[in-house]
Parts: structure tokens; C-alpha cells; sequence
């Protein structure tokens, strides 16, 4: 990123069953945390706040990768994220997502099957198909 924010967003996704206990669990030990929040709630309530954590349901089939015994999200994961969810990355979009998405192309193997394969779990691969060929200075050239 070329701006570097001043708040942070941490994103805890897990099973839909699971979402309520983890609320309830960060809340109890008072952490800032919300609830699969809307852009409304979003700017109503965590507006100026520096460290929240925002409870989301994982998408099934998210592209995942274990690093030293710790399950976390894979780069494809986390630009279909940002181009997405709006709301949540809204300090990640325009000129700044170009910038993202640029530099992940340049400096990391990206498997765009594996991108476009999650954006249509989210419903948005014909959207994310559309960026990067408008873009398509990104891609590798094949």
C-alpha cells in the first residue's frame, strides 16, 4: 500500500455457527469487536475508533494456507476481500486498490484460477474479470 492507515481493521472469519460464541468471547474480554457489521453500522459506530475486530462468516471454500501451524487467508483471498468488500476495505479502493493490486502482481505468484474461482463464491467474478483486464497490466503476460 502506498497510504499507510492510521486505524486498524482486524477480520476474524469463521463458520457461521461460530460467529456469535467468537463475538460474544471478544466482547467479554473487551475487545471492540463487531458483528458482521453493515457500512452503516460501520460509520455509525467504529468511525474514529483505532483497533476494532470485525466478525464475519467465512466463505466455504475460501482459499486458505497453513503458515507454521496457523490457518490463515491466501493473497488471491485477500484481493477478491479488498475489491469486494467495499465497506470494510473502503481506505483500500480507488487509485490505492490499483496501487494493491499492482504491486501483489509484481511481487508474488498469483494463481488467477484460484482468484476468480473464490470471487464466484462471492458472487463477483465477473466483476473481478472486468478489473483486471481493464487493468490488465497486472497480468502476467502468457
Amino acid at each position: 500500500m502506498l497510504h499507510q492507515p492510521g486505524r486498524f481493521h482486524t477480520l476474524v472469519e469463521v463458520e457461521k455457527d461460530a460467529m456469535e460464541p467468537v463475538f460474544f468471547f471478544l466482547k467479554e474480554n473487551k475487545i471492540n469487536a463487531f458483528l458482521n457489521p453493515d457500512s452503516e453500522t460501520l460509520s455509525r459506530y467504529a468511525f474514529g475508533e483505532k483497533d476494532i475486530v470485525i466478525v464475519k462468516p467465512l466463505v466455504t471454500e475460501s482459499p486458505m494456507q497453513n503458515v507454521q501451524g496457523v490457518q490463515t487467508i491466501t493473497i488471491e483471498k485477500l484481493l477478491v476481500d479488498i475489491f469486494s468488500a467495499q465497506t470494510i476495505f473502503a481506505a483500500q479502493q480507488g487509485s490505492e486498490m490499483q496501487n494493491i493490486f499492482r504491486e501483489a502482481f509484481n511481487k508474488y505468484t498469483i494463481h488467477e484460477s484460484r482468484m476468480l474461482r473464490y470471487a464466484d463464491r462471492k458472487r463477483k467474478k465477473k466483476n473481478i474479470e472486468r478489473y483486471l483486464n481493464r487493468i490488465s497490466k497486472f497480468r502476467q503476460q502468457i
